[in-house]
């Protein structure tokens, strides 16, 4: 961010406050606290009631060590704004950092159940590691909000939690334990459609194929044998979609959606992980149809035979059994496995009945790039632009890629209103051009990497869609 700028429009408007918090967070990155501390007393005398002031106050002092006066005034805020999730998540950094795991997991969770997209692996794990395997139950502010995703009246609206037990914070229960203690990313719906997917018409068929037909047509498909569920393993470059197509995928069926990352299954108890892999597919199993998605699946079905210790291969013995059903059915659960480095998984998870169904998602061919910058220009005050021309700037783009484009336009925007003492600037088409060529396809080191594998680890012709992808033959 341009600070000369700013600070010449706060010239033209000196008791702009959003100008003055704008500026006084660009000295904070930038670790000049003295001047940081300036703008802030000048933002706090006009509006001394401002949430965000208030925050950045907090900030500054846990800057300058006074990491109690921060705590103190984060806890005000955050009485007084209890919907501010920022004030949260700074909360639980903080707390954390004094050594108290298990308040500092209360206003974690808090945090994310206000906003699920300030999900901070590396916090909750310093949270655990500090105690806080799991939240307490104080009363006051420190409490625990209950999931958003299932307090905000959809609970009534479909058939899916029909006969399922409620704690009394109106968290879904299994056997005694709650979603929330899984740490699960649970969702009762998902509004995302395929409609908000560019491209990937070879993944949205075969996910079709696998659970949405088989739900809408259920006679026809028990007369061939089949059931809704399976397993989809999707692998690519970063940024291609995988996590997006999940979400898309459990709101086409109008399902549960459950996200599992690598820190929600992983416990130093010996025996811990698989008891909580079990859970998390028990509570799939109970809240069919389900979408249960893994990212960065490598890291929990990683090939055995590079394992020195036991405890990861009864962790992956563990997964192929919940993959199996053993002792249980699957209908009615599709799990999807997102994955940057298909070489790393357990062949074993490759086979019939498992992931069953492998499937290469590239970067966004020319039609998928047009239709991604039509969702990326959704809603926001775009002119003179041309999707179809900024697809052909953007070759070799992943969907990340055109939505960083979109953002550095939309930036640079905004910038100029607020030159302009916040007059709607439009994103041009030529400010969007103009981006793009400040953005690197990220997906140009994963193809380096991928095409060793492609053409000397290429089992069975599993990476034979890279090598077409890159117009190689495999010799």
């Amino acid at each position: 961010m341009d600070l000369n700028a700013l600070k010449a429009a706060l010239e033209a408007s000196p008791e702009n406050v959003p100008l003055l918090l704008l500026i006084a967070q660009e000295h904070l990155d930038r670790f000049d606290l003295d001047e940081a501390d300036s703008y802030l007393k000048k933002a706090t005398q006009l509006q001394p009631g401002h949430a965000k002031v208030q925050l950045l106050a907090a900030r500054l002092s846990s800057l300058q060590g006074h990491i109690s006066e921060a705590i103190v005034r984060l806890e005000a805020l955050c009485q007084k704004f209890p919907e501010m999730a920022e004030a949260w998540l700074f909360l639980a950094s903080l707390t954390v950092s004094e050594g108290d795991g298990p308040l500092a997991r209360g206003y974690y969770e808090k945090a994310v159940a206000i906003d699920p997209n300030l999900k901070n692996d590396k916090l909750l794990t310093d949270i655990i590691q500090a105690g806080g395997a799991s939240s307490t139950r104080k009363s006051g502010h420190s409490e625990p909000a209950t999931n958003k995703s299932l307090s905000n009246g959809h609970i009534e609206s479909g058939p899916f939690f029909e006969g399922d037990h409620f704690e009394d914070d109106g968290i879904p229960s299994l056997d005694g334990v709650l979603a929330r203690d899984l740490e699960v990313d649970f969702q009762l719906r998902s509004d995302r459609k395929f409609e908000d997917v560019g491209g990937m018409s070879m993944v949205k068929d075969e996910i079709r194929m696998k659970i949405i037909h088989p739900l809408k047509n259920p006679k026809l498909f028990e007369q061939y044998g089949k059931k809704a569920g399976g397993g989809v393993l999707l692998y690519g470059p970063p940024g291609c979609g995988k996590t997006l197509m999940s979400l898309a995928t459990a709101g086409e069926i109008q399902s549960t959606f459950l996200s599992v990352g690598l820190h929600q299954i992983l416990n130093m108890y010996i025996g811990e992980s698989e008891s909580r892999l079990h859970d998390i597919f028990q509570l799939a199993r109970r809240h069919n149809p389900c979408v249960l998605f893994f990212d960065e699946i490598d890291a929990l079905a990683a090939d055995r035979r590079d394992m020195r210790q036991s405890a990861g291969r009864h962790l992956i013995n563990q997964f192929l059994s919940e993959l199996d059903g053993a002792g249980a059915h699957n209908d009615g659960i599709l799990v999807l496995g997102a994955t940057n480095a298909p070489w790393h998984v357990d062949n074993a998870f490759l086979r019939p009945g498992r992931f069953d169904r492998i499937i290469f998602v590239p970067p966004p061919d020319l039609e998928a790039r047009i239709e991604i910058a039509r969702i990326c220009s959704r809603e926001k005050p775009v002119i003179e632009f041309s999707a179809e021309e900024f697809a052909r700037k953007t070759e070799g783009f992943s969907g990340a890629d055109i939505r960083s484009a979109f953002d550095r336009a939309t930036e640079e925007a905004l910038q100029e209103a607020l030159q302009r003492g916040g007059q709607i600037v439009p994103i041009t088409g030529k400010k969007l051009l103009k981006a793009v060529k400040n953005v690197r396809p990220s997906t140009r080191k994963w193809f380096e990497s991928a095409r060793n594998y492609a053409l000397y680890a290429n089992q069975d012709g599993l990476y034979d869609d890279i090598l077409k992808y890159l117009k190689m033959n495999h010799s």
